[in-house]
């Protein structure tokens, strides 16, 4: 049995021993599954509908094509509410209000898979970046690939890292998330199991005899997540030896140094002016720091402060107002504009270095906007 949204697929496969796995797939592939408003709440609803369903015993979510599981949200269609907003003679919160129903659904789906009773495994193969690590980071079993690529490169486009990223990278090794936040690297599989964003590393080759095992698997409601932890185990170990090699492990003592600097002014100058082993991945992050938003990486630096003591829920909550503000304060407009509409890459940030931006900019974003009962995420624990 399978139904569909208009860009993702739902089926559930029935088992050898008569319990169902519930499948979601990402279908977007012409936009490299990036994520908008109708899957978001299509996950949502589905998801929903099968945590309470005792005939599914885990779900698996995974995307169509090898290009990539899912590069992020649809921040081009953003980008044309925020130019309609603008352009209003006579003024309307009507797109401001879709932006953040936007933003709001995307959370409440990102906290779901946080905290979801049942065991998801996400295939995180090719491009996982910004959204799609948020449909990601929060699964029970996530599964990366030889060419998985992850990424939160929000400073390219004027935004700041969220789907619960305050709370995700905080939770790396020392430095790790500053370093990820203000650079927008993008890390390969071994780098995602290093800083806790995936569990296995497993051959794309592999994937269709998994599901194989998935299906023909003993699944008893009492040891679900222990069949599936062996089932993972089994397949990780027969491609160890193609484990590329990372970027961050050989860098900690460099990356315990940037977790002590007490400002992100010290911090993109650290980034800046060492290179501690001279290659082509470090360099490029040098170039997308020096590139990307000034504002942004203030935000980042304060979201990260913040988020240290911080639940998820708390987290999300804030980085709610942080989108609202960005959609109305115009570099997060300015920054889509210049990557992905007009692609002449020269946005024309509000600041051009970190030392010019006022601290009533920063303020600025991260003061409420509901009181704290009235806050659209309040109900989530």
């Amino acid at each position: 049995m399978f139904t569909e949204s208009t860009t993702v697929l739902f089926e559930e496969l029935d088992t050898d021993n008569g319990v169902k796995i519930g499948h979601a797939k990402l279908t977007k592939v012409s936009a490299l599954n990036a994520l908008d408003l109708g899957m978001i709440e299509s996950l949502y609803a589905q998801l929903s509908i099968w945590q309470q369903d005792q005939c599914i015993a885990l779900i698996l979510l995974d995307a169509e094509g090898d290009k990539a599981f899912c590069a992020g949200g649809d921040v081009v269609s953003m980008y044309h509410l925020m130019k309609q907003a603008q352009s209003h003679v006579v003024q309307t919160d009507c797109d401001e209000y879709i932006l953040q129903r936007f933003f709001t659904l995307e959370y409440r789906l990102n906290h779901l898979i946080h905290t979801y009773s049942k065991p998801i495994i996400v295939w995180g193969n090719g491009i996982v970046m910004g959204g799609g690590l948020g449909l990601m980071c929060g699964a029970s079993h996530r599964i990366v690939t030889a060419s998985s690529r992850i990424a939160m490169p929000e400073i390219s486009i004027g935004l700041y890292p969220d789907v619960g990223a305050s709370y995700f990278l905080n939770k790396m090794p020392l430095g790790c998330g500053l370093f990820l936040g203000l650079t927008g690297a993008a890390i390969n599989a071994a780098d995602a199991l290093y800083v806790n964003l995936a569990d296995y590393f497993v051959s794309q080759d592999l994937k269709t005899e998994f599901v194989s095992c998935l299906l023909s698997a003993t699944w008893e409601t009492t040891s679900v997540d222990t069949t599936l932890n062996t089932l993972c185990d089994i397949f990780q170990t027969k491609n160890s030896d193609d484990l590329p090699l990372g970027h961050l492990e050989s860098r900690q003592n460099w990356l315990n140094g940037l977790s002590q600097l007490r400002s992100v002014k010290e911090a993109v100058n650290y980034i800046q002016s060492i290179d501690p082993q001279q290659d082509s991945w470090f360099e490029r992050s040098q170039k997308t720091l020096s590139r990307g938003s000034a504002i942004s990486a203030h935000i980042l630096y304060e979201q990260l402060r913040r988020g240290k003591t911080m639940t998820l829920s708390e987290c999300l909550q804030m980085e709610l107002g942080l989108s609202c503000k960005s959609g109305k304060f115009g570099e997060f407009q300015e920054g889509v504009r210049a990557l992905l509409v007009d692609k002449d890459g020269k946005p024309n940030w509000k600041y051009k270095t970190v030392e010019e931006v006022p601290d009533s900019v920063v303020e600025y974003f991260f003061e409420a906007i509901w009181p704290a009962d009235l806050h659209p995420l309040a109900h989530l624990t």
